[in-house]
């Protein structure tokens, strides 16, 4: 599936992933592939991207903000966030 995460200022990143588990404001939780429509609210916290199977991950610290996954396609929009080493 295609991950976009974006703040008003850049696209911070974009690519395909295996999954992302993100700060929900009623708890985390995961997409994977083929998962459903949604719409959430995020709060501050970490997302964590899965590249592949093999668990290569990326982190990213996000201010809070909303997703949207809508056809293999998870579009995070939040007002401010940074890549974690």
């Amino acid at each position: 599936m295609n991950l976009e995460i974006l703040t008003p200022e850049k696209k911070l990143y974009s690519g395909e992933v295996f999954g992302v588990q993100m700060p929900g404001v009623s708890g985390s939780f995961e997409v994977l592939d083929k998962h459903a429509p949604l719409v959430s609210a995020l709060k501050a916290g970490r997302i964590k991207v899965l590249k592949d199977l093999q668990n290569h991950i990326a982190n990213f610290d996000i201010q809070g903000g909303f997703v949207e996954v809508l056809n293999n396609k998870v579009t995070v929009l939040v007002e401010g966030a940074e890549p974690v080493e």
